[in-house]
């Protein structure tokens, strides 16, 4: 019998969904209060999950999900690279 691969979920700050991992993106935030887009989800530091949609993206910039929930102030240059990323995609 094949081995079944756990698909890992997090769940979106904003919309609060469980999606796989691969459909979101993670904004990590170090002690120092550096906070940068994460693409292998593997920086250190505290992350915080999107998803890449220009309407979320703008929601979390007005209510401020990302500085609650990394507990730093999100520079606006965050939420403009992620609107790039999406016109990219």
């Amino acid at each position: 019998m094949a081995k079944v691969k756990k698909i890992p979920m997090r769940t979106c700050v904003v919309t609060k969904e469980v999606c796989p991992k691969k459909e979101l993106i993670r904004i990590a935030a170090t002690k120092e209060g550096v906070v940068s887009i994460d693409l292998n989800g593997k920086a250190p530091g505290r992350g915080a999950y999107l998803k890449l949609n220009k309407d979320v993206i703008l929601l979390a910039k007005k209510n401020k999900a990302l500085d609650k929930k990394l507990e730093v102030l999100v520079p606006d240059q965050i939420y403009e690279d992620l609107l790039k990323l999406i016109h990219e995609s």
